[in-house]
């Protein structure tokens, strides 16, 4: 179901909304005339984003909050629904990630990845619940990533939580459904990479500069899609063709595209510089209100082996998929 109210009537929860994705989505509902509630750590950064949100014709209220705390996320409902009168809608963006072989991220940015990328999205899903069915119905939606649904080296914490992500919106929405309450619709997006300050701030334990595997998207693609789901609920939508393309394959031929994925991420994810160990953002906010990372030239960086890597893994799946259904048709094992 969709908002019950116009976007230019609407107060919509962001987390994570003091850079990248999370401010980009902020301005595009702010031009709309939303209300917008922006949550994160730092609270003068929000403070940026949410003056050129009232620049950009929405309002804005501002509430520092650090997801990992169910009882400040519930803090954060609340003040929502006391300022506008109804919270109808909720955008779990907030996400940290650490990069490094499985066995070298400490056990401690590990947990803490998946305090913020799951847990946190679990409060959020639970405080905006009871607002959502007070308001008549709403959205809630989960920024996953594309890595909820295929997996990428080095990123260990970060896949597990997109995968739960995931997992938990399925079973929330099944759950809301039975019980009569599919007013309330949980819709995810699997964004491909994005062009945001994550990669700078995430925890590195690799001993190189950390990359975005190109193609890389402009935040405003995400940004786009999250404001089409609000306005017209799906299940799941992907932001970037490249995301797309990645899901199909990993469907296809699961085993080959991880095979492929894991060779490209390899060779693309690390820069010439070296880097010392760092801990980045998962423990400290160091947002700076900026919605994109300057990754601008790796949008266009590597198309052809981008291209080549996607022909390859989409023929092979393809000509699997016929293997298979001529075994099928002829009774072969």
């Amino acid at each position: 179901m969709p908002l019950t109210r116009s976007l230019d009537d609407a107060t919509v929860v962001i987390t994570g909304a003091s850079s990248g994705i999370g401010a980009a989505t902020a301005y595009a509902l702010a031009r709309r005339g939303t209300a917008v509630v922006l949550a994160a750590r730092s609270e003068s950064t929000l403070s940026r984003v949410a003056q050129r949100c009232q620049e950009l014709g929405g309002q804005a209220l501002v509430v520092p909050t650090d997801v990992t705390d169910a009882a400040a996320v519930q803090r954060l409902a609340d003040r929502a629904a006391a300022e506008f009168g109804h919270v109808d809608a909720w955008v779990n963006n907030a996400a940290v990630g650490a990069v490094g072989l499985f066995d070298e991220i400490p056990v401690a940015e590990f947990r803490r990845v998946l305090e913020v990328n799951l847990l946190g999205a679990v409060h959020g899903i639970r405080a905006a619940l009871p607002h959502l069915a007070a308001a008549g119905g709403g959205v809630v939606v989960n920024n996953a990533s594309v890595l909820a649904e295929v997996a990428m080296p080095y990123q260990s914490p970060y896949n597990a939580t997109k995968h739960g992500l995931r997992g938990l919106a399925d079973t929330v929405r099944q759950e809301l459904r039975v019980t009569g309450r599919s007013n309330i619709s949980i819709c995810t997006i699997l964004p491909a990479t994005i062009d945001t300050p994550f990669f700078r701030h995430a925890a590195n334990h690799t001993g190189r500069e950390v990359l975005p595997p190109p193609p890389v998207y402009p935040p405003e693609t995400v940004a786009a899609t999250i404001v089409r789901m609000l306005r017209r609920p799906r299940r799941e939508a992907y932001a970037g063709g490249a995301a797309r393309l990645l899901g199909l394959q990993w469907r296809l031929a699961p085993a080959l595209t991880e095979r492929a994925l894991g060779w490209y991420a390899h060779r693309t994810q690390f820069g010439p510089g070296a880097r010392a160990d760092s801990t980045g953002n998962v423990f400290r906010a160091d947002a700076d209100g900026r919605r994109e990372g300057g990754w601008h030239g790796r949008r266009r960086q590597l198309v052809r082996m981008t291209a080549a890597f996607g022909l390859a893994a989409a023929g092979t799946a393809v000509g699997t998929l016929a293997a298979r259904t001529r075994r099928a048709r002829t009774g072969r094992p």
